[in-house]
This record gives structure tokens, sequence and C-alpha cells, in this order.
């Protein structure tokens, strides 16, 4: 399907002669040329979505991501059957719920009690149905104190929470979420995670709209990369996050890193990333592979300090951390080191490799830090079903069914 808007280009509110004048000109309000065909050039339409196909399996997750303007919220909008698409045609299959915008489903006007038992009979429940889930649903949105307020009075957290309970508990087949969720605070949106997984599991599909790739990472099944309104990838959640990250990246950083100390400021001098073990090629590691760091650091005020790696996922969500003992800074205020991690045991995508040292209280007092890229390629697709950490096991099996004693 596709979705096209005019763009009204130039357009200026002029004076009531102005107006009488353009109209007498042309009394059909179009300019045309010699041929009879319209003026107006190809730009005067934009083109939100182009031949977008994919299906939607019951009981998937499926993530959209992409950059403002990809098309991610008309896509939603199509779905929800809020707008209709310019060409071709979509097919749903069981009650919707859409949680598009602040305030959407809402009447403004009423009291937030009516409006959850008029979502009720939207979705087509019966009024009892409704009241058997009501102190469900206002004891989820927390709004207990404010249930008999009307809407327009809510501030755009409580909206969130109340429409998300509404959406929730009324349990249609296919909820359709755009960013919406990022309104409310962190706890209720670890809280709505939570509660979109459980539904997944009972059997909902999901079409989620985000710009959290954690989120989409975790949650997701599977992810379709959008870019100016056309699918570019799609597939499992990490490749299609990764498709998505070298997109947007203009030049890749290299693997080395080099910088001069600033007078007092402790500094990662130098930093470099080499390959332990056996890699896919010149720059791609696997999950069995390993990696050989290099790194000086400059440092002026601290007596003793301690080295750390740390894996990172490129949005600053950490995989794993390593530290050394505690070292005494000599007199040069100058340390080299070389650490080894032998496994990265991490599924195929792009990493950050942090470099830094730290006081002894690790963590809470980071003295100077860098990081260099790395992208890990699939070894075994079937691993990234496990999680986000790649491992072996040893297996004994005993196919004859019979156990030893203990």
């Amino acid at each position: 399907m596709s979705k096209r808007y005019p763009v009204r280009q130039g357009k200026t509110y002029g004076s009531l002669r102005e107006s009488l004048a353009t109209a007498f000109k042309a009394p059909l309000g179009l300019l045309k040329s010699r041929n009879g065909s319209d003026r107006r050039a190809d730009n005067s339409h934009f083109l939100a979505l182009h031949d977008v196909n994919f299906d939607v399996e019951p009981g998937e997750v499926l993530g959209l991501i992409g950059s403002n303007g990809a098309g991610k919220s008309t896509l939603l909008k199509i779905l929800s059957r809020i707008t209709r698409p310019t060409a071709g045609h979509i097919e749903l299959y069981g009650r919707v719920r859409s949680l598009l915008e602040v305030g959407t489903g809402f009447h403004p006007e009423l009291t937030g009690r009516e409006n959850v038992f008029l979502n009720g009979a939207i979705l087509g429940m019966r009024r009892n149905e409704t009241a058997r889930r009501f102190d469900e649903i206002v004891a989820f949105a927390e709004v207990e104190k404010f249930i008999d307020t009307p809407v327009k009075h809510y501030s755009s957290g409580m909206y969130v929470r109340l429409a998300f309970a509404v959406a929730a508990h009324m349990k249609p087949e296919i909820l359709l979420v755009d960013e919406v969720l990022a309104v409310g605070d962190q706890r209720f949106w670890q809280k709505s995670t939570d509660k979109m997984r459980e539904l997944n599991a009972r059997g909902m599909t999901i079409v989620l709209v985000t710009h959290n790739m954690w989120l989409i990472q975790t949650v997701c099944t599977r992810g379709i990369l959008l870019e100016h309104g056309q699918i570019v990838a799609e597939g499992r959640p990490q490749l299609v996050i990764d498709a998505y990250r070298r997109a947007a990246e203009s030049s890749r950083q290299e693997s080395v890193i080099t910088s001069t100390p600033a007078k007092g400021e402790a500094t990662v001098m130098s930093l470099q990333l080499l390959p332990l073990g056996e890699w896919a090629s010149e720059r791609e590691a696997t999950p069995e592979s390993g990696v050989r760091l290099s790194f000086v650091a400059h440092i002026p005020a601290h007596p003793r300090v301690k080295f750390f790696i740390r894996i990172t996922s490129p949005d600053g969500i950490p995989f794993f951390t390593v530290y050394s003992e505690l070292q005494t800074v000599p007199s040069s205020r100058r340390l080299a080191c070389q650490a080894e991690i032998p496994r990265l045991m991490v599924i195929g995508g792009d990493y950050f490799v942090w470099a830094g040292v730290c006081s002894d209280r690790s963590q809470e007092d980071i003295v100077a830090q860098a990081h260099v890229p790395l992208f890990v390629s699939d070894l075994d697709a079937s691993q990234a079903e496990t999680g986000l950490f790649y491992n072996r096991a040893n297996w004994e099996i005993d196919c004859t069914g019979s156990q030893s004693g203990a």
C-alpha cells in the first residue's frame, strides 16, 4: 500500500481583494498549462508510504523503527483505520486497539470512568464485561482519586496510564502502540513493558513504534526498518537495529583513537582494539571471538586507580564490565594497559567497547574513558532466540531413558 499527502507549497493568506482577483483569473481554482495538465510539479505531493507490503502473524510482536518522517506513525494510523491508504489495502483479523497520541480515543468532557465504559463499547464489549474489569483498569492506571474527574483536566502522564490500562485490559486481539508510552515515567514505562510481554504470552498480536532500541531488542519478535516510506530491512530485531544504526551513521568510527590530554585533566590518550582468536573478517567478530585492548591513560590527580573494560550497546546499555586490581599511578602520571577478553559471548549486532580508569569506587567515580565500535556477526542465527548473550554447553543425554542411581 501507499499513502500520499498534498503539500501546499508557498501558500499564504492574502487580502480579500487578492483572493477575488485570483478567483476571477482562475475561476476553476486550477492553473492549467497549454496542454491541459496541472502545472504543479510532482513535489506538490509527499509520498509518506510507498509500496509497503508485509504480514504480521498472530501472536507476533512487530517493532517498527526508522528516523523521524520515515512513515511509522502514518502506517499505524492506516492500520488503526484513522486514515485510508492512497493505494492498496490492509486486511485486519480481530479487534484492534490503538495507542497513538495522548488523548486518542478519549472524550475530554467525559470523566475517566465514563471514558472506560465508552472505550469498552467501542471495542464491542458489553457493559457488564467492562464493569468486571473496571477496578483492575483503574488500579493499573493509578488514577483512583481522579477517576470521576473529566479527563480534560488530566496530565499527559495520567492520560497515557489510563489509555494503556484500558487497551491492555479490554483484551483486543491486536494492539497498536506508538511512541506514546515515552510520556510516562520510568516506573510506569517498565510496568507497561512487562504488561505487553504478558499480553503477548497470552497470544495478543502487538505492533510497536518506538525509538527505544532496547524495547525492540527485548520485547519484539520481528522488526521492520522504514526509510522514506519504504521497507529497507525486515527480520530479527537485532539485525534490523543494526541496519538502522549503520544507515544513521555517515561514517564508521575507526578501531583506534588518539587524543592529547588537556592540562590537569585525566584522559585516555590512545585506545586500540585488536582481534583475538578467530574473527569472521578483519572488522567482524563472532560470539566466540576474543578481543585485545591496548590503551594509555594520563592521570594527573589520582594516586591509585583501576582499569576497566565495558561492552555496551550504542545506546549505552551495559552488557558486562570487568575491572583490574587497584594500581598505583607512577610519577610520570601515565599508565599503559593491555587486556584480553577471550570470548565476547554476545549475540550478533553493533556494540561499543569502552576502556578507561576509575577510582576504588569503580563505576561511581570514572576518571577517564573512551570507546571504539565493535560489530559481531551471527555465528548461528538460532542462538539469537535465546536472549542477549551467547554461550555453549556440553551435553550428555541418555536416549535410552535409563537413569543411574544416586
